[in-house]
């Protein structure tokens, strides 16, 4: 009898691949265990065991297997089930989801090796110059990879020189895997067994009275071996002693210490004992009975939470009681800032039993993390993370938390699977068969809507934690404020009058503005020409800290011009202003403050949050300029005053979901005003205070925004009225994605009718060369969302085999907002 296996394989392919192996193999191999396999003419890959079987391939002769790499799954059969989920829903391969899912280090990579072939003898006069080099250097060391070969030769394309060495027979080629994940093994050191007793103990110290920093080391190796009970790092050693690692080497050389390693985990916890949690108050108290009774009838709760109500708390005690049932609990977080505040908190109460997962960590940090949750180890019983810690290998899951779910960063949009985590998580917990709690301060339309409809629980939470008032929010006319001449750069005198208060009392302020960089446009004064990116349709952003001209879509950059490209004019200006901007002007107003910037450039660094939040949280910052990241739930305690420097670029964007997002963003930044004692203060300039948005946040009133955004969605069939599907088409030929797509939407109008707009060309409508067409479908309530997705793959097959349009790239987004 055969025996075969079906595998995914990490690239975007329709189906699984099936391979041959031996019955052994059958007997051992289980779904999740990972193997390398042939696939092209030349390729190894990392693929995943699916399924073990008997039935041969049908059209292709199944080609066998390298090499088993895993012991044991390491993809449980739960995590298969939900990622066929993802691949189904949003339209995507099950080598796309594994790509997403599994830590690079998991993906081997294979390469090729080179060795000399002893079988036959070659005379050094039939070899050209180059392959003599190579064979010579072939006899001094066993193999050579291609690295190796271009640096010997100096050359990029070495493939005809071992092409050539081939025919002749002088060396064979192999493709060598190698396993890229390396375990952290630290180095420990104890004394030699022979002088444990304490006659050989005085020798030893005798012997070192004539090397007094030897006698040092081994002095410190009592001590702090008697202070922790616990084995001593040489790492310690040398820093506690002050010797350096040359002496301890020395003492290992004369065989008087010991050195052996440890296996650890690259991220450990290093607090002291845990805290019990807080005692919660009378309205947290309702909240929590609330979400327990609503868990009893829905699956799925909705939290709605006013900013500052001490949510996270009440997680706190869902939490405890999973942990009592020793169970494991996801808890989703939209933004990397947010987990570093959070770490600690939750690190404060449960200790170890926190994990954290996203994507800043190194891939050896995540591979452990992954293990760590595999084993359901006592060190990942709380899962903090990302979005792309929903696709982890839970094991027995009790509780899934979605906190600020109305975030747009829960969704991925490049590349696929463009999964919503949110979504994502809901259908990971139905397959446990457990709860899921959604928390916002400012739901989404579709959750609260959801609610509405009674197919979430609802609870909300509409006081504040130690009954603090909500921040009083001011509108500053900024139109007004130009014509009295009352502005100093973009600050009004009402601003500036506030934060010379605020400074004086020794709080500190929030500076929000959405745009990064100096200014959006640098124009010419005389001719009005503006820098373009040469990649894309949009114009340059000066960043002045590196007097660069950058791209935000491709990462173009170049020095900024002296005179204006077109006409050669000395008069340029920059129209729009950015956070470096209005962190300059700051500078200027308040010169005896300090003050920082907290966007995409600050931060790039692992801890680049990390240093930004402590540093405010200490108190070394008095005025914190920022972009979003500082709407995430961040939690300072000293913020009197949150400025929203301009409302009005939020309001006036090309989005259905603008006018809820403005909402939303502005509540959450408003929110990070006086959490404490003392009632916050915000200020937001716009040059329209009349706006229905800005009059909703200043009185915080959610239902109103909520019914009349519905009443739009409503008579213009956006979500939550309809679903909908955008697809995307994508080329550096104009000409080619216009036609391309009109074909696409003639087509899915002869199936949708009325229900497909555009094609259309996006707001900026070429990104890295490549030329941008969009299509929306919209899917009515009544109309089945599975058929809807078969007549658009078969449309999508049919696009493809069409020759001219085979070279257009069709990406296809489900719930695209």
């Amino acid at each position: 009898m055969n025996y075969f296996i079906n595998v995914i394989l990490p690239i975007p392919l329709a189906k699984s691949f099936t391979y041959a192996i031996t019955q052994a193999e059958a007997n051992f191999l289980q779904p999740g265990i990972r193997v390398s396999v042939p696939f092209g003419k030349t390729k190894i890959y990392t693929a995943l065991v699916i399924e073990v079987h008997n039935d041969a391939p049908l059209t292709y002769e199944a080609k066998e297997i390298h090499q088993i790499l895993d012991d044991t799954p390491i993809v449980t059969q739960v995590q298969l089930q939900h990622w066929r989920w993802i691949s189904e829903y949003y339209m995507c391969t099950l080598g796309d989801v594994m790509r997403a899912a599994l830590p690079s280090a998991f993906i081997l990579e294979s390469e090729t090796v080179i060795s000399k072939n002893d079988k036959t003898i070659i005379n050094d006069e039939d070899l050209k110059d180059d392959e003599f080099v190579v064979y010579e250097a072939l006899h001094h060391q066993s193999s050579l990879k291609i690295q190796d070969l271009m640096s010997i030769l100096d050359k990029k394309n070495v493939l005809p020189v071992i092409k050539r060495l081939l025919d002749k027979d002088a060396i064979s080629v192999q493709e060598e895997i190698y396993e890229k994940y390396k375990p952290k093994l630290v180095r420990y050191a104890k004394l030699n067994a022979s002088f444990s007793t304490e006659i050989g103990l005085q020798e030893l110290l005798s012997d070192l009275s004539r090397a007094p920093k030897q006698r040092d080391v081994i002095m410190t190796l009592f001590s702090i071996s008697a202070q922790t009970k616990k084995p001593v790092k040489v790492s310690d050693l040398i820093s506690e002693s002050g010797a350096s690692s040359t002496i301890v080497k020395a003492l290992i050389d004369k065989e008087i210490l010991e050195e052996y390693h440890i296996q650890t985990d690259r991220v450990q916890y290093e607090g002291g004992t845990n805290e019990d949690s807080k005692h919660l108050n009378a309205h947290q108290e309702n909240a929590l009975n609330e979400i327990i009774e609503s868990f009893e009838n829905q699956n799925i709760t909705l939290l709605h939470g006013v900013t500052s109500s001490g949510k996270t708390e009440i997680y706190v005690k869902l939490i405890e009681t999973q942990l009592e049932a020793k169970k494991q609990v996801l808890y989703l977080l939209p933004e990397i800032a947010l987990t570093t505040q959070l770490v600690e908190r939750l690190q404060y109460y449960f200790g170890e039993k926190v994990a954290v997962f996203h994507s800043k960590y190194s891939s050896h940090e995540r591979v452990e993390v992954w293990n760590n949750v595999l084993r359901n180890a006592p060190t990942a019983q709380v899962i903090l993370g990302a979005r792309s810690s929903v696709l982890l290998p839970f094991n027995n899951l009790g509780l899934i938390i979605v906190d600020e779910e109305h975030e747009s960063s829960y969704k991925q949009f490049d590349p696929a699977p463009r999964y919503h985590a949110r979504d994502t998580a809901i259908v990971l917990a139905s397959i446990f068969k457990c709860k899921t709690l959604l928390g916002s301060a400012t739901p989404s339309l579709e959750s609260y809507f959801n609610a509405k409809q009674e197919k979430y629980g609802l609870v909300t939470l509409n006081h504040r934690y130690n009954d603090v008032l909500m921040p009083d929010i001011e509108l500053v006319d900024i139109k007004d404020k130009h014509k009295r001449k009352r502005m100093q750069g973009h600050f009004s005198d009402r601003l500036i009058e506030e934060m010379t208060e605020t400074l004086k009392n020794g709080h500190q302020i929030i500076l929000f503005q959405n745009r990064r960089g100096f200014s959006p446009i640098v124009e010419c004064h005389t001719c009005g020409h503006s820098p373009q990116c040469p990649n894309c349709d949009v114009s340059l952003t000066f960043h002045q800290y590196k007097n660069q001209l950058r791209c935000h879509y491709c990462g173009y950059n170049t020095v900024m011009p002296k005179t204006c490209d077109a006409c050669s004019s000395h008069e340029l200006d920059s129209k729009g202003f950015g956070t470096e901007q209005v962190e300059q002007e700051v500078k200027q107003l308040f010169p005896d403050y300090q003050v920082a910037r907290m966007d995409l450039d600050t931060t790039r660094g692992k801890y680049g949050y990390e240093k930004i939040i402590t540093a405010l949280e200490q108190g070394q910052i008095d005025i914190l300029v920022g972009t979003q990241m500082l709407t995430k739930g961040l939690d300072f305690r000293n913020v009197k005053l949150v400025g929203i420097m301009n409302a009005d670029n939020m309001l006036n964007y090309p989005d259905f979901r603008a006018h809820e997002r403005s909402y939303q963003l502005m509540t959450q930044v408003s929110g990070r005003a006086g959490r404490t004692e003392e009632r916050g203060k915000v200020l937001i300039q716009t040059y329209n205070p009349y706006h229905n948005i800005l009059q909703q946040v200043s009185t915080n009133n959610y239902l109103q925004m909520f019914e009349e955004q519905l009443d739009e969605r409503h008579i213009y069939k956006y979500p939550p009225i309809y679903r909908m599907i955008k697809i995307t088409l994508k080329h550096k030929d104009y000409n080619r994605v216009n036609v391309g797509a009109d074909w696409y939407a003639k087509s899915l109008r002869t199936v949708f009718n009325q229900n497909v707009l555009g094609p259309e060309f996006p707001p900026v409508a070429r990104i890295r060369n490549q030329y941008l067409k969009h299509i929306l479908v919209k899917i009515p309530q009544k109309q089945s969302l599975g058929k809807t997705k078969e007549a658009i793959i078969k449309i999508n097959n049919s696009f493809l085999s069409v020759k001219d349009f085979r070279a257009i790239r069709v990406i296809l987004n489900v719930d695209n907002y």
